[in-house]
C-alpha cells in the first residue's frame, strides 16, 4: 500500500507494487529506450481470503518470511515527502527505482 500525491507516487513509487504497477503503463514515445518492465508472478492475492501478513507478498519479488507473518505498518519511509506513506518490509530507494519517465504534462508528450 501506498498514499501520496501524484507527483511524488509517479516520481518516488517506493511500494514494490506501486513500482511494478507503474511500469506497466505504455509509453508514448518510441525514440528512447524502453524502460524496464516488471513482469509479476505469483497467485493473485484473493480480496475475499488475502494472504498473512503483506497482502501483495504472493507476487512480490522482495517477500521474505517476515513478509508472511507481520503486515507491514503504513508509515512515511525515510526520502519520502510529508504525506508520501509507504507500507512495505523491504520499499524501493533511489538506487532500485529508475529515473521517472512519465509525465502527467501533456506538453512533455507533444
Amino acid at each position: 500500500v501506498e498514499i501520496a500525491d501524484r507527483d511524488d507516487l509517479y516520481g518516488n513509487p517506493r511500494h514494490p507494487y506501486t513500482r511494478a504497477l507503474l511500469s506497466a503503463v505504455p509509453e508514448a514515445t518510441v525514440d528512447e529506450e524502453p524502460r524496464e518492465r516488471i513482469r509479476l508472478t505469483g497467485d493473485v492475492p484473493s480480496p475475499i481470503n488475502p494472504p498473512s501478513g503483506c497482502r501483495f507478498r504472493t507476487r512480490c519479488w522482495k517477500a521474505t518470511e517476515k513478509c508472511a507473518t507481520e503486515a507491514p505498518p503504513l508509515v512515511q519511509v525515510e526520502g519520502n515527502k510529508p504525506g508520501h506513506l509507504t507500507a512495505c518490509h523491504y520499499p524501493e530507494t533511489a538506487d532500485t527505482v529508475p529515473a521517472p519517465r512519465l509525465s502527467k504534462d501533456p506538453e512533455a508528450a507533444a
